[in-house]
């Protein structure tokens, strides 16, 4: 199952994020998805494993496994990188051993102090504060982006992170629109005007935390895991699947791409097995009632700086 960009390009629906995924499990992890059936891999340089997947693809590829055409890759621009582009892309590319790449994003709309193409860096000043360059516009970022497709080194480009006001000007600016629009919803924070305006506007939304980051989130920011919330479970108990497939399921009847996490194989195969049932409209309804408009995924504990305030 898959959602046609505006590009023209189809990208699957359900693909699998490597965020805060160790290097030496990424081999298995990935060996074990493409045989499950994923087709979407969805990377960062800041997650700083882009050589390990590379290697794995390339494993996959020699190996007669799956081809490159088969496979939808996202990797993205890092905020220190925004005054370099072309470099940062063409350095994403070189680690992941691919020659073109099928989508890349600029990562959060903000261009911070460039540490070295790559190095995906957040630099601080002398109060702990993210050192924030005010010298380059996401226009000049985004018309770099642009280049990249001309150049044929990447299909279709994207933002993440975007809130209204800035995917509405990205649109006014842009030459080639955006593609995807990748952002964290989730039954706690279903950000219902956001997914329904970029929709409105041709834009992929992709849900980068569609299980609210589950463990991994509240350990880190100490967030309510929406996996808990009992109206989920009763729903799960309900079509004899788990919370995570209901909530995955819930993700894609609203038209988003999911690209749940996990470093386990056994949850592989239970995120990706999502397509053989549907919610009714009422339990739709029903989980559009849990909304607590509670953002888990919080980088101000790194940056010094909360960028949604």
């Amino acid at each position: 199952m898959a959602i046609t960009l505006n590009s023209g390009f189809k990208m699957p629906v359900i693909g699998l994020g490597v965020w805060r995924m160790d290097g030496k499990d990424i081999r298995n992890l990935l060996i074990n998805a493409i045989k499950i059936g994923y087709r979407h891999f969805d990377c960062a340089a800041d997650y700083q494993n882009e050589v390990e997947v590379g290697e794995a693809l390339a494993e996959a590829f020699q190996t007669g496994l799956i081809k490159r055409e088969d496979l939808f890759i996202t990797t993205k621009l890092w905020n220190s990188d925004h005054g370099h582009v072309i470099e940062a892309c063409k350095a994403s590319m070189k680690k992941l051993q691919l020659d073109y790449l099928d989508l890349f994003l600029v990562h959060f709309p903000v261009a911070t102090k460039h540490t070295g193409v790559g190095t995906t860096g957040s630099a601080l000043d002398e109060d702990g504060v993210l050192e924030i360059d005010t010298s380059i516009s996401l226009q000049t970022t985004w018309h770099a982006m642009e280049e990249l497709v001309s150049m044929g080194l990447v299909r279709s480009i994207g933002i993440s992170n975007y809130d209204i006001f800035l995917t509405r000007d990205c649109l006014a600016y842009s030459k080639v629109k955006p593609a995807v629009n990748q952002i964290e919803t989730h039954p706690y924070f279903q950000r219902e005007s956001l997914v329904k305006f970029c929709q409105k506007h041709g834009i992929c939304v992709t849900a980068h935390t569609p299980l609210g980051g589950s463990v991994s989130n509240t350990e880190w920011f100490g967030s309510v895991s929406c996996l808990d919330d009992p109206v989920l479970k009763g729903l799960a108990e309900k079509y004899k699947k788990t919370v995570a497939q209901v909530v995955l399921r819930w993700g894609i009847h609203r038209n988003l791409v999911v690209i749940p996490k996990t470093s386990k194989v056994e949850r592989l195969e239970e995120n990706f097995r999502v397509l053989d049932f549907e919610l009714a409209e009422e339990d739709m309804e029903l989980i559009g009632s849990l909304d607590r408009k509670s953002r888990t995924n919080q980088p101000a504990k790194f940056w010094g700086i909360d960028l949604y305030a």
